[in-house]
Parts: structure tokens; sequence; C-alpha cells
């Protein structure tokens, strides 16, 4: 499944369990997010044992993306069942600083910043 605009790409591998974000996300609000909502709550629904955000490729995220991210990964922590790993770039300066504040909302969050 890929969830497509003019300025970002989302692409689920059903295989791997892992989301591939690409782009720049500018987008306003909860209802514009709400297709990549129901992506990452469809995944959980799934319950795999593990899943991959690959955010390397993402320019940019807002505040209502993070927004999203962390929702997504407190219901991951909810559910206590399901490991995740998140890929970030340091090259792309938002990543270091916000994608840490993941992994204190689950601990057990593995970061990958390369």
């Amino acid at each position: 499944m890929t969830i497509q605009a003019d300025d970002y790409e989302i692409q689920y591998v059903p295989d791997t369990n892992e989301v591939i974000f690409q782009g720049s996300l500018r987008l306003s609000g909860a209802e514009e997010y709400q297709p990549i909502v129901d992506l990452l709550e469809g995944l959980i629904a799934a319950q795999p044992n593990h899943i991959l955000l690959d955010l390397r490729a993402l320019d940019f995220l807002n505040s209502s993306g993070i927004n999203v991210l962390s929702k997504f990964v407190i219901n991951v922590r909810k559910r206590n069942t399901i490991d995740v790993t998140v890929k970030g770039a340091k090259a792309v300066p938002w990543q270091s600083k916000s994608l840490k504040n993941l992994q204190r909302l689950m601990p057990s969050l593995k970061l990958e910043i390369e």
C-alpha cells in the first residue's frame, strides 16, 4: 500500500511490516493525516511481532505529524506485544532530537540514527 502526494510518499511493505516515509509532510491537522493514521492503526491491529518505521528520507515533519507518530508509539506500547524499530538519518536535522522523544514514550523502541 502506498499513500502518495506531490510532496511525500509513504509506502507499506507487508512482507517486512516496514513503513517507509519519504519527502516532506506538512499536512495541516488530524484530518489530513487520517490516511496515515489509518495505515498505522491497521498495522497495529494486524499484531505483527515487529514494525519498522524508516524515516531516513523524510526531510520534514511538522508538529501534527510528530503527534501522529507519538500516538502510534503510545498505542503500540499499550499492546506490549510489538517491537518497534525507527530508522532516522543524522543528515536530517529534526530527526535526532524529535525521534529520541519517541524512545522516551516507549523505552523498548529501538532507535537507529545513521
